[in-house]
């Protein structure tokens, strides 16, 4: 069940944002909804390549487009004078999404037998492939690969499920982690955290 809900607020979340992404840069109807798709999507499968396991597991998740293809469709045909406004509220979006899939990627990759390097690698791949797919997608530079701390939340759920510091079988442990790479992310975000080390130590 909680693997469920997850997967739901994951998809709705990265289908919502990639849509106002592909809407804010004026994109149709029909690139609205193949960022929304990819957005959510895209990082299952990056995952799946990676690792070796059958892409098929990602299109067998019928629901899951339903849900992305209805979201997408709620945000284009709303008043378009509303985009401006979620557009800034994209980065909380992101984090659930960034939270829930890197969660989800990490328990795959337990799941499958893979060691803590593998859970690690999917939960990285499958947290931000998406996002990073939409960037790339509307000409954006990628989170990923700002300054800012992004890709580190993921990694960082990935290494307390590996190391079974969580118990992916504990439901309350896993929304716990979930709600707590949400807050590190958005945290970090309005902190202004980032990884430039150089900045440190300029003469």
């Amino acid at each position: 069940m909680y693997w469920d809900l997850l997967n739901i607020i994951a998809v709705a979340a990265f289908a919502f944002s990639g849509a106002i992404v592909a809407l804010t840069e004026r994109y149709d109807i029909f690139g609205t909804f193949m960022l929304g798709i990819a957005t959510p999507f895209a990082g299952g499968i990056i995952r799946n390549i990676t690792l070796d396991v059958p892409v098929v597991h990602v299109w067998e998740q019928g629901y899951l487009f339903y849900i992305a293809i209805i979201t997408i469709a709620i945000v284009y045909f709303f008043p378009k004078n509303w985009v401006m406004l979620w557009d800034k509220w994209n980065v909380y979006l992101d984090a659930i999404g960034l939270s829930a899939f890197a969660i989800q990627g990490a328990a795959f990759a337990l799941s499958a037998g893979f060691p803590l390097g593998g859970v690690i690698f999917a939960a990285i791949l499958t947290g931000v492939g998406g996002g990073m797919t939409r960037d790339v997608l509307a000409q954006r530079k990628p989170m990923v690969l700002h300054q800012e701390i992004y890709a580190v939340w993921a990694l960082f759920a990935g290494f307390v499920i590996g190391m079974d510091w969580v118990d992916v079988n504990q439901v309350w442990q896993m929304y716990l982690l979930f709600f707590l790479v949400i807050a590190l992310r958005v945290f970090s975000y309005h902190s202004g955290w980032h990884l430039r080390f150089r900045d440190l130590y300029r003469i």
